[in-house]
């Protein structure tokens, strides 16, 4: 996966296995396989090109990760306990980018806002919520991999079962 990730564009058994070359021995055939595996599992489609085919991923690496982190903090007793922890392993860097984040999903309420006027009876739930867009976005579930975190492995770059190949 971490190739299909990487190029961010369908990808064939041959490229991939090109690829990998460079750093190691490996057949065409365990390519394939592979490739297949993560088919049949859901995180990449497949679309015939000529003989062969070309294979793109399901979801973004950001989205499987993004799925990881919440399945690993929806399973947790105390919830805040776990987030205290986590943030307290952050570098400074991953702090800011959690601040960045933060902000950017935040969805402004402006009917509580001081020196704005209060919108009129069917504007008050737009406001709160946000434009259509940030609505949507907010409203929809993240495109993270089919059943993340079932498949035994959690870790992205595993070479087990994971999405990380």
């Amino acid at each position: 996966m971490t190739r299909v990730w990487k190029w961010n564009r369908p990808v064939t058994v041959r490229e991939v296995l090109e690829d990998l070359q460079k750093e190691r021995s490996i057949a065409y055939t365990t390519v394939m396989t592979v490739l297949d595996n993560l088919h049949q599992k859901g995180w990449v489609r497949r679309e015939a090109e000529g003989r062969a085919y070309r294979y793109e991923a399901v979801s973004t690496r950001a989205a499987y990760a993004a799925a990881l982190m919440n399945d690993a903090w929806s399973q947790s007793d105390n919830a805040a306990a776990a987030l205290v922890a986590f943030f307290g392993m952050m570098s400074e860097e991953q702090r800011q980018a959690l601040t960045d984040a933060v902000r950017i999903v935040r969805i402004p309420d402006t009917a509580e806002q001081p020196g704005t006027a209060e919108p009129a009876a069917g504007e008050a739930a737009e406001h709160r919520e946000g434009a259509p867009a940030e609505r949507e976005a907010a409203e929809a579930e993240p495109p993270g991999p089919p059943a993340a975190g079932t498949a035994g492995n959690e870790n992205p770059d595993s070479a087990r079962g994971g999405p990380g190949r």
